[in-house]
């Protein structure tokens, strides 16, 4: 009789955030197919489990399939762990789940984190429907086309992004979809961890140098800010420094400042203006 194949979701910080089904099949099978068998090897010892590990990740899991699928076909069962969260989800390993559903193994999932429904669930924003996208495109050409065919999406959007182009994806997606809630969050279930709830505008100038994993929820359209009154003139001017201090060109600024605040491009021009006009 064939073995399992467990897909189990493991903390994605905080190692009190597994269940004890997940523990028990970490016990239980004869190997743990990890993404990082290093990372995999501090839960394991944390809860001082002995299971073999192997690895398993997006640059051999091919090679590594027909081993781990006679383990399976012989009778042992295997445990399916990525890094952090649930496997599959933006992580490898479903080469190996698609193999073993073809091979008529049975595959069953333990649920458990999941950095994107951690997100939504703090987030505050309606979640009838949810789209997860995983991570966007690395380049700002590729990103913003990416951004337009998502743009008139009614659902709640969730991605990922990494700390090193968290900036510049919220600066396209402020440009593309306009300056929509979103929620940010850093370093969930972790010691620093953090999640911010404002307009995409807000994320940027209160931005400071990223450290550690992103989750991003963006709001629908329908859920944008309604045109507000303009702050006061020297918070305004501030803006517009920031702005153009970030390679934008005082017109590209205005209108930055105009989406951000959805009122007429002009009326800001007046603002800043407005000394050396009296």
């Amino acid at each position: 009789m064939p073995g399992i194949l467990y897909v189990v979701a493991t903390p994605i910080g905080n190692l009190e955030d597994v269940t004890l089904r997940a523990l028990r099949v970490l016990r239980e099978v004869a190997v743990i197919a990890a993404e990082d068998t290093r990372r995999t090897a501090r839960l394991l010892q944390h809860y001082s489990i002995s299971t073999p590990t192997t690895s398993l990740h997006e640059h051999n899991e091919q090679a590594r399939l027909p081993a781990l699928l006679r383990r399976l076909e012989g009778g042992e069962s295997v445990a399916l762990v990525s890094d952090a969260g649930t496997p599959t989800v933006s992580d490898p390993g479903t080469g190996l789940v698609a193999a073993a559903h073809k091979a008529g193994i049975r595959v069953e999932p333990i649920p458990g984190p999941s950095a994107a429904i951690a997100a939504v669930s703090a987030a505050g924003l309606r979640a009838d429907e949810i789209l997860f996208v995983g991570f966007p495109p690395s380049r700002s050409l590729h990103r913003k086309a990416w951004l337009k065919r998502l743009s008139l999406e009614r659902r709640l959007i969730v991605c990922y992004e990494a700390p090193h182009r968290i900036e510049a994806f919220l600066r396209d997606a402020l440009e593309i979809l306009g300056d929509r809630r979103a929620a940010v969050g850093r370093e969930l279930t972790k010691v620093h961890e953090t999640l911010v709830v404002g307009p995409i505008s807000k994320h940027l100038l209160e931005f400071s140098p990223p450290k550690g994993e992103f989750t991003v929820v963006l709001a629908p359209p329908e859920e944008i800010r309604e045109a507000q009154e303009l702050p006061e003139q020297d918070v305004l001017k501030r803006e517009f420094g920031h702005l153009v201090d970030n390679a934008r060109s005082r017109r590209e600024a205005i209108r930055e400042l105009a989406s951000r605040y959805n009122r007429p491009a002009r009326e800001v021009y007046k603002l800043l203006e407005r000394d050396r006009d009296e």
